[in-house]
């Protein structure tokens, strides 16, 4: 099943800047192989559901390596089975309605 996931991690504790930590997961999702896109408040990121969701571990786990004690993580998950469309797609979608 290909599922699409907007993901939105904030470490917890690690001090006022995100930045450092946001860039070790996009290492992270970037090795991974999976389709995504780094967006201004979480990432959209496309594939299986197994790649997808061990991909959204795989992050979590980096973080805790990387001395971050907490996480909070708000994921929403989008599946289709009609037909394959991907999150660039989608707002493709969007801006051809607009004038």
């Amino acid at each position: 099943m290909r599922v699409s996931v907007d993901l939105c991690l904030v470490p917890l504790g690690v001090g006022v800047s995100l930045g450092p930590s946001i860039a070790e997961c996009q290492r992270v999702i970037n090795a991974s192989g999976l389709d995504h896109q780094l967006g201004p408040d979480g990432t959209a990121i496309e594939g299986g559901w197994d790649e997808l969701f061990a991909c959204v571990k795989a992050c979590h786990e980096r973080l805790h390596q990387e001395g971050v004690q907490r996480i909070h993580a708000t994921l929403r998950v989008n599946t289709r089975i009609d037909r394959i469309q991907s999150f660039r797609d989608k707002v493709n979608s969007v801006n051809r309605l607009m004038p």
